[in-house]
């Protein structure tokens, strides 16, 4: 496959991804150049990260980049992907695809006129999900019925909970959900590292998502997990013949014998040279068994990205292929809107304190 040549609109923190796996893996990828909206900050980016910059939109188009990354504020995201489709361009946008029904109706009408969009939903391609993932939807526990779910917020939790309970995006469902607030001691931002012991209110969701299937999800997450120390991700997810508690596996061999398998996830250390300290140092997933067969194999070879960066640039690679018209989309626009339209059920549901019921939408 020829490189990916793409550019980047936004420049932003999350922006700075997309820099990184370009200069990570560049003989999968170009960078042509990152559109800011300022001189400055244009000029700023470029010095610092040593790529090319302009807020010139039509140095961009002549281009003729393979993929357009849109990383926009989410307020602005929908109507800046919508604008650079409406173009003719392929492009993977960050999440979610938009925080407003009209503005999902609308993007799905374009999908159906021929427009191509991927929304950067990668939650189901980190190595160790995406091998939980394939556990839970091979049949190993017989049917997934009921899922704690403490991964990730909002429309990330959302696209995690269907998959592991193995729930097609058209399934209806309803919502209920509150959000509290807690002291925790605050360890570490996007950027700074902090030691003195500082407390701050953090607010936590907590729902219970029941679907016409009869399945359940209760979710549970505040964003402090994200980085904290202290406040870790975890799932249990609940089947017929057994259950996954994070990184182990308990279900019945066909003599109905009681197993206990962890999944092995062999990583290596990797140090970045990065000032922030989030990067400084990652975690490099180099491979995934279970129970004797390999469920992840590094797709780039070692080349020093964290799961988050792996990720994203197995989404870039596959939008990158159906842009082209040479593979499907590697994540349903479809799935994508149904991720936000549950959040904003969700969100609903927590403002009105009441039970929230989906409706059946047209990309479903």
């Amino acid at each position: 496959m020829k490189r990916t040549r793409f550019i980047i609109v936004g420049s932003g923190w999350r922006s700075l991804y997309y820099v990184r796996i370009a200069k990570a893996l560049p003989d999968q990828f170009e960078l042509c150049a990152m559109l800011c909206r300022t001189e400055e900050k244009a000029q700023r980016l470029g010095v610092e990260n040593d790529i090319h910059t302009t807020t010139s939109e039509e140095e961009c188009i002549a281009m003729k980049p393979d993929l357009v990354v849109v990383v926009v504020n989410k307020a602005s995201i929908a109507d800046v992907a919508m604008h650079w489709m409406e173009m003719g361009f392929c492009v993977l946008s960050e999440t979610p695809a938009a925080l407003e029904l009209p503005k999902l109706e609308k993007l799905w009408d374009l999908h159906c006129q021929g427009k191509k969009l991927v929304v950067n939903e990668q939650y189901r391609k980190y190595p160790v999900l995406s091998s939980i993932i394939k556990i839970a939807q091979s049949g190993l526990l017989g049917s997934n019925d009921s899922l704690n779910a403490s991964l990730a917020h909002e429309y990330h939790g959302a696209s995690l909970i269907r998959a592991l309970l193995c729930i097609d995006q058209s399934e209806q469902f309803s919502v209920t959900a509150k959000t509290y607030e807690f002291p925790v001691t605050e360890t570490l931002t996007r950027y700074d590292s902090f030691k003195d012991g500082r407390i701050a209110m953090k607010k936590r969701t907590i729902a219970t998502f029941e679907f016409e299937s009869g399945k359940v999800s209760f979710y549970d997450f505040d964003g402090e997990q994200y980085r904290s120390p202290i406040r870790k991700n975890t799932m249990k997810l609940l089947g017929k013949r057994g259950e996954i508690i994070d990184d182990k596996v308990y279900f019945l061999d066909s003599s109905n014998e009681g197993i206990c398998a962890p999944l092995h996830v062999i990583t290596r250390k990797v140090k970045t040279g990065y000032d922030n300290p989030n990067l400084r140092e990652i975690d490099e997933v180099l491979s995934v068994d279970f129970n004797g067969q390999k469920l992840y194999e590094m797709p780039f070879g070692p080349c020093g990205l964290a799961q988050d960066e792996t990720a994203m640039a197995i989404m870039m690679r596959q939008a990158a292929l159906y842009g082209q018209g040479l593979s499907e989309s590697p994540y349903p626009l479809s799935d994508a809107l149904q991720d936000a339209y549950t959040m904003i059920l969700m969100q609903r549901a927590c403002e009105s304190g009441e039970k929230v019921v989906s409706e059946r939408q047209i990309w479903n």
